[in-house]
C-alpha cells in the first residue's frame, strides 16, 4: 500500500515522497531495514521519484534504531530532526478505537512523559553518517531554536552539504502554524544559514492554509496522510496523491512551476538515485 500511494503520489505532481517503515501485521512504526527495504526498492522500480526515508520513525526508538536505514540503504535524502522536543500526541488517545491496535494507545499516550530526544551528539552522529554515505539531511526544524542548532554544526565544519529545511508547524511542543511564525522562522534562517532551501509541513487543519502561505512566500510544501488526514474541512482525504494534487493546484494558480524528481535532485544537490543501496 505505501508503495501504490507513493508512485500516485508522485504521478500527480511529487518530486519526493517520505517514507516510515511499518509492521505490516499491525501497522506499528518499525525500524526493520528488511520491511524498509521492500518498500523503497518498490517504489524506485515503478517511478524516478526521491525517496526521502525517515530518522524519527518513533520517539521511543533509540538512535541506533532510527539511524540504521542510511548506511544500510544510503538514500539519497533522510529526515533529520533538528533538536530535541516534546512532541506530544496524547491528545489522540481519547478519539482512538476500543478495538483498535494496542500499540496505538500506548505510543500516543507515553508523548506525554516523553521527551523527543535529539541531542547535539546525536546530531553530530546524524549529520557525520549522512555525510558517509553521501545522504542529504531533510532537518525537520519545530522551533526557531533548531535553526541554531544547525547553524552550530555549520560554523563547526562538521555540516558541509546544502542544507535542506522542513518547518514543521503545528505540532503540540513545537511551533504553532501561523503565517507570523512562518515568516519569523524563514527570516530567523535567512540571518543564521545564508543560502538554503525551505519547505513546509503543517500539522492536521493547518496544512493547506500553511502549503498555500509557503507557496506564496516562495517556498516548497510538503502534504500528506502522515500529517493530515483531510483534504477539505470534515472530508477525509482518499490518498496522499489527492493532497498531493490539490497542494500542486494551488501551486500552479500562484504561478509556481511544479519541480520533476530530476530537478529537484538538482535543487538539493542530491547524488542521483543510481548511488542508493537498493
Amino acid at each position: 500500500e505505501i508503495i501504490r500511494q507513493s508512485v500516485e503520489a508522485c504521478r500527480a505532481g511529487a518530486a519526493a515522497v517520505h517514507i516510515h517503515a511499518r509492521n505490516p501485521e499491525t501497522g506499528e512504526p518499525s525500524s526493520d531495514l528488511e520491511i524498509m527495504r521492500r518498500i523503497v526498492s518498490g517504489i524506485k522500480e515503478q517511478c524516478d521519484v526521491i525517496i526521502c526515508i525517515t530518522t524519527g520513525a518513533s520517539q521511543m526508538m533509540t538512535v541506533e534504531e532510527r539511524l540504521s536505514v542510511v548506511p544500510a540503504l544510503k538514500p539519497e535524502l533522510a529526515s533529520c530532526n533538528a533538536g530535541s522536543m516534546n512532541f506530544v500526541l496524547s491528545g489522540l488517545v481519547p478519539q482512538l478505537s476500543a478495538n483498535g491496535p494496542a500499540w496505538e494507545r500506548r505510543y500516543l499516550g507515553g508523548t506525554y512523559d516523553n521527551v523527543f530526544s535529539n541531542t547535539y551528539l546525536g546530531l553530530e552522529t546524524y549529520i557525520r553518517t549522512m555525510a558517509e554515505n553521501g545522504t542529504i539531511p531533510e532537518f525537520e526544524v519545530y522551533d526557531a531554536g533548531m535553526i541554531n542548532n544547525i547553524a552550530y554544526f555549520r560554523q563547526k565544519g562538521i555540516l558541509t552539504c546544502p542544507i535542506y529545511l522542513q518547518f514543521v508547524m503545528g505540532i503540540q511542543g513545537g511551533l504553532p502554524a501561523t503565517v507570523d511564525n512562518l515568516v519569523f522562522l524563514r527570516s530567523t534562517a535567512e540571518r543564521q544559514l545564508g543560502e538554503f532551501h525551505w519547505s513546509v509541513a503543517a500539522a492536521g487543519k493547518h496544512q493547506f492554509p500553511m502549503a498555500a502561505a509557503a507557496l506564496a512566500m516562495g517556498g516548497s510544501v510538503r502534504v500528506g496522510l502522515e500529517d493530515n488526514l483531510y483534504i477539505l474541512p470534515r472530508r477525509l482525504a482518499e490518498s496522499n496523491a489527492q493532497q498531493v494534487f490539490a497542494a500542486a493546484s494551488i501551486a500552479k494558480t500562484l504561478g509556481r512551476e511544479i519541480a520533476t524528481p530530476g530537478e529537484a535532485r538538482r535543487m538539493l544537490g542530491l547524488k542521483g538515485g543510481s548511488q542508493v543501496n537498493y
